[in-house]
């Protein structure tokens, strides 16, 4: 049987594992992929540390991972547990720290802004011809965002990488506290983000010579999945959908306008994002509108295939 690895990412609004082995040409090959929304990051913005039934919500599905692990035969040493924005936040990650390990076997590993993106961009980017580089990368998460430039192949290279403190949950806590949110308050988690973006721009040499910029995580799917009305999660309508700054807007103001109550009716958007899904959408119309992006690639490559893979390396 030919060897499986399994990666865990712990996000601040989610908790995602894949089971993968190697191909027989040498691609990734996708066994099990799961999502579950924690929430762990809830009230780190605003209190510093991870609340207890956060902690516990994630733990538990972390023992699920953990039965689903065993079946599928991925020994204990051949996982990968990650933990990113939340957990960099928070003073008492070592408490939950030490239940993730319990219940999964091995310790998270607490990602840096910096190794998340250059994760983020080696999953990304795999199974793309190097050809349509130069590839600009964001990975908009709960409580991050992470930005990375470069190019693939045998001489590839990161040029360039900054984590922004930017995501669908911070934005939501910070700014949206009405249902449906205030244009006002709207306005205000744009303009958070696009002053955040001012570094992007700042610290990226090279941002006119991308030919390819990819969208990455859960608001970028679910805004991908939205648009073509999806009435059920399938990976393959939005792994590499082309999605306009048209669409984005398109998708942006139906949702910031409705109530969550309607907001959970529109095909492609689960209940449990439906929550923080405008901030989210703050977030990815203020990256296109500031970097004057026309379109993005959806990718559902990620950190989690960047995690796999150097397992199998």
């Amino acid at each position: 049987m030919t060897e499986r690895v399994a990666a865990i990412d712990i996000g601040t609004n989610s908790t995602r594992l894949l089971v993968a082995e190697r191909g027989p040409d040498g691609p990734l090959v996708t066994i099990e992929q799961l999502m579950r929304i924690t929430r762990l990051g809830q009230g780190v913005d605003k209190t510093g540390s991870l609340a207890a039934e956060a902690m516990d919500r994630t733990v538990q599905v972390l023992a699920e991972y953990r039965t689903v692990m065993d079946d599928l035969g991925v020994a204990p040493g051949r996982v990968r547990m990650t933990a990113t924005s939340a957990s960099r936040d928070a003073f008492n990650r070592e408490v939950f720290f030490d239940a993730a390990e319990a219940a999964v076997g091995v310790r998270p590993e607490l990602l840096s802004g910096e190794d998340e993106a250059a994760l983020s961009f080696a999953g990304a980017t795999a199974d793309l011809d190097p050809a349509l580089g130069p590839f600009l990368v964001f990975d908009l998460g709960g409580g991050s965002t992470e930005f990375v430039i470069g190019t693939t192949g045998p001489d590839g290279s990161i040029d360039g990488q900054l984590s922004l403190d930017v995501g669908c949950v911070r934005l939501t806590e910070r700014f949206l506290t009405t249902d449906p949110p205030a244009p006002e308050d709207l306005t205000a988690a744009i303009s958070y983000t696009d002053a955040w973006l001012e570094d992007v721009q700042r610290e990226f040499t090279g941002l006119d010579q991308v030919q390819t910029t990819i969208g990455l995580a859960g608001t970028v799917s679910t805004v991908a999945a939205v648009e073509q009305g999806l009435a059920t999660y399938d990976r393959d309508a939005v792994h590499h959908f082309v999605l306009t700054k048209d669409a984005a807007e398109d998708v942006f103001r139906t949702l910031a306008t409705e109530p969550r109550a309607d907001r959970i009716h529109n095909p492609g958007l689960e209940e449990a994002r439906a929550d923080v899904i405008v901030g989210g959408c703050c977030a990815l119309v203020a990256i296109m509108r500031r970097l004057a992006l026309d379109e993005i690639l959806c990718s559902e490559s990620d950190i989690l295939d960047g995690l796999a893979r150097s397992l199998l390396a």
